[in-house]
């Protein structure tokens, strides 16, 4: 009885972690275009910030909850994150009806929804205290698959809800408006209250010891003070921080990978608004179901091959799929000539001038059209002289990352759970979460401006030189991650 008690409790844990991955993630492929549509005044360098204030919220909320959690019962930061998630996503739903300043009542409902996500450490603290030394790893495994698998699945949630359309179903009575942008953020909320009720209704409080035995009762202060004792010391803290800067470091380039699709598929492929939510949605359908896939096949491929192995490898594939997006063909991508008014052409050098002489004709003789624009905007002067990225380079390293994504997530959780060992793990969480939660700032914010300013070539070289250094300091600490238990010989070596 209490065993079944114990794991429906640990697959609401499940649960709660993968709705809040989905919050970052339902609304990302439409964040760009619903932000053009409602403050024309907000460009593609607060977008970045829009997208990175979630992961800021996160950040300054995970070591709240995460003491919280650790004097109270688990139930009260569970259920006020959650609620808090609930009304920021009513509030993202309703950032269209102010006259002004649209934007940043956006990116406060973006910030709150990451506030309300702040619960991952707890989720967390709370596994590797109702899970036994062996359940420990499967379950830690289990919960960043949950995580991961929401990140990839939200855009998919979009999706469904492209077939409402720009405009939708306009509530008066109440001024919402139900259409492909405020849906999926809607869905989010009630995903929360069902989420809500079943921590009332099915979580309970469970603590067992590294054998796997129910202590008499459950005392949280004694708990939180139980968090410093003398394993600490035990703990390898250069592998440590080496998993906590290779986290870092995928979380980075999935954020990055995830902040541009839309903007650059607008660019590149002269797709609207609605065009560029529906595809990047479909191909990110089926990464996602690839990603499922890969998720089933690594947890029995890592018992042969072994964690440390399947994360060089995952890294290696991230790697090529950005390396696959690198600019190096002669076309250019159309410009959005319907932006040029009173002469105003970017300033550009000698070398570009040629091109944009050749276009002007066709400026000319497009017609005059109220339509959306749609091309390569001439407010990013690089539009003028880089090369077109081409579709098939896009499919190709989207099928890359989503397969390099998932295994380097799983296998990072995994190993850092091997590396702690016994000790209860909630404070080490805390930093996993936070780095993760810092790439996830740095991320979009780096993207945005180096692509704007820059373009994709500068941004994607950069991102494959970010994810060399990685795989060099994988390299350096390889010999270092492995278990806990390995390492003081309390059980013989195993494929880590």
């Amino acid at each position: 009885m209490h065993y079944m008690s114990r794991w429906r409790s640990i697959r609401i844990m499940y649960l709660t972690m993968f709705l809040s991955s989905v919050g970052f993630s339902i609304v990302i492929m439409s964040v760009w275009p619903y932000l053009q549509k409602i403050d024309p005044t907000a460009d593609a360098s607060f977008l970045g910030w829009i997208i990175a204030s979630y992961s800021i919220g996160q950040m300054v909320a995970s070591p709240l909850f995460g003491v919280w959690s650790n004097y109270r019962p688990r139930r009260e930061p569970l259920v006020v994150s959650s609620a808090i998630s609930v009304a920021a996503n009513c509030l993202y739903a309703y950032v269209h009806v102010p006259h002004s300043y649209n934007k940043y009542y956006m990116l406060t409902a973006r910030a709150l929804v990451g506030f309300g996500a702040g619960n991952v450490a707890a989720v967390r603290s709370y596994i590797a205290g109702a899970t036994s030394l062996t359940e420990r790893t499967s379950a830690m495994a289990n919960t960043s698959a949950c995580q991961a698998i929401g990140f990839i699945l939200g855009p998919v949630f979009q999706t469904c809800f492209t077939l409402i359309g720009e405009e939708g179903i306009t509530w008066k009575l109440i001024h919402l408006q139900l259409n492909m942008y405020t849906a999926p953020v809607l869905f989010g909320a009630f995903l929360g209250v069902v989420n809500i009720i079943l921590i009332f209704a099915i979580f309970r409080e469970h603590r067992v010891d590294d054998m796997g035995r129910q202590y008499g009762s459950v005392n949280f202060a004694e708990e939180s003070a139980g968090l410093d004792q003398d394993t600490e010391g035990n703990v390898d803290h250069v592998a440590v921080v080496a998993i906590n800067f290779l986290f870092f470091v995928i979380l980075f380039v999935f954020a990055v990978f995830e902040t541009i699709a839309t903007p650059l598929t607008m660019d590149m492929y002269s797709w609207t608004r609605e065009e560029a939510v529906l595809y990047n949605g479909i191909i990110l359908c089926v990464v996602g179901i690839e990603s499922v896939v890969v998720f089933m096949v690594v947890k029995a491929l890592s018992k042969k091959t072994g964690e440390r192995a399947i994360l060089l490898g995952g890294l290696l594939i991230i790697l090529a799929g950005f390396f696959v997006l690198l600019p190096w063909g002669e076309k250019l991508p159309n410009i959005q000539w319907q932006e040029i008014k009173n002469n105003s052409i970017p300033q550009t050098t000698s070398t570009e001038m040629p091109t944009l002489a050749l276009s002007l004709p066709a400026m000319k003789l497009a017609p005059q059209s109220t339509a959306q624009p749609v091309g390569c905007p001439v407010t990013q002067p690089w539009c003028f002289s880089t090369p077109k990225i081409y579709l098939a380079q896009y499919i190709s390293s989207d099928v890359l990352i989503g397969l390099g994504y998932p295994v380097c997530n799983v296998m990072s959780y995994t190993l850092y759970s091997k590396i702690l060992g016994p000790k209860p793990q909630g404070v080490y969480m805390g930093w996993l979460t936070a780095s993760g939660s810092g790439a996830r700032i740095l991320g979009p914010v780096f993207v945005s401006q180096i692509y704007t300013h820059l373009g994709p070539r500068w941004a994607f070289s950069l991102i494959c030189g970010v994810v060399t250094v990685s795989l060099f300091i994988l390299e350096m600490v390889y010999k270092r991650l492995i278990a806990f238990s390995v390492r003081y010989g309390r059980v013989q070596e195993e494929n880590c």
